[in-house]
């Protein structure tokens, strides 16, 4: 399994491309992640001045502030696509992540990370699984690039191409994929945005299954929704205190196992506890 650095992704929110203004409010948002919309989000008109926004935007100094920022560009393939990719790959201050949306191949990833490496650019890559085609190569995207820190469920898409309805139980078994991919990489997962603002149970209850299925964090559309989430993907102070005794014992430890309260912990088990105290650590500032 891969060591990435650790961050915490318990949630994320679009900011319109085509609206400067909203890229600071959606940092002070409480979000874990804040994605510029330069895909779906932007109308095809708008599409040339959400593009030069966005390299408007990061050619400014982004402060350290433990939020992640991430550009979400136009499908592969696509005129636009490239066109996002081209201004991204001549510009010398790049977006510190892009996120790559209806990815069907691991191909596709590899020449993404490919450019950015060509044109030496250190930008990670987060990459949305929404398509058929790609929830049977999940597998492979997800290690296509050591670039690759998370995949996202794209519930949405997905529902209409495996033609059906856009619920849990329907969509049960692609979250699943998608999740067991993920692990297999050792990188984050992430659940689509529950879409509506006026069910904030349903919100809550479905959030907390996709936690229980092994999702690392969910999306979200408004930032009223962004502290419900967050409080779903944040561990208990049981959880933190554990994971502090855990990783106290392998720091103390000559070998890949410890026990720790009368139990054998092996050494895969550290990265989950890093986990957790990464996201204490995110609750806590």
């Amino acid at each position: 399994m891969s060591e990435k650095p650790i961050q915490s992704r318990r949630s994320f929110i679009f900011s319109p491309g085509t609206d400067p203004a909203m890229f600071p409010k959606a940092i002070a948002s409480g979000a874990d992640i804040v994605c510029l919309e330069l895909e779906d989000g932007v109308a095809p008109q708008h599409k040339d001045q959400a593009r030069g926004n966005m390299l408007a935007i990061f050619a400014e100094p982004q402060p350290e502030d433990g939020v992640e920022r991430i550009v979400r560009v136009n499908m592969q393939g696509t005129p636009e696509g490239a066109a996002d990719m081209a201004a991204i790959l001549d510009t010398e201050t790049p977006p510190p992540a892009l996120m790559l949306p209806k990815i069907n191949a691991p191909e596709e990833v590899h020449r993404v990370s490919e450019a950015l490496g060509a044109a030496g650019h250190p930008t990670r890559l987060q990459v949305i699984i929404e398509t058929n085609r790609g929830l049977e190569a999940a597998w492979e995207i997800a290690q296509a690039s050591t670039r690759v820190d998370a995949l996202l469920f794209g519930g949405v898409d997905m529902a209409a191409d495996l033609r059906c309805t856009n619920a849990w139980e329907p969509l049960l078994y692609a979250r699943s994929r998608v999740v067991h991919a993920a692990a297999g990489a050792g990188i984050d997962v992430i659940d689509v945005p529950w879409l509506d603002l006026n069910d904030r149970d349903g919100m809550i209850a479905e959030a907390e299954a996709s936690a229980r299925l092994g999702f690392t964090g969910k999306g979200s559309i408004h930032p009223r929704q962004i502290a419900d989430i967050n409080a779903v993907f944040s561990p208990s102070a049981e959880e933190i205190a554990y994971a502090r005794k855990v990783t106290a014992a392998f720091a103390e430890a000559d070998s890949g196992l410890v026990v720790v309260d009368g139990k054998l912990i092996e050494l895969p088990v550290l990265r989950t506890m890093e986990r957790i105290l990464a996201k204490a650590e995110r609750v806590s500032s």
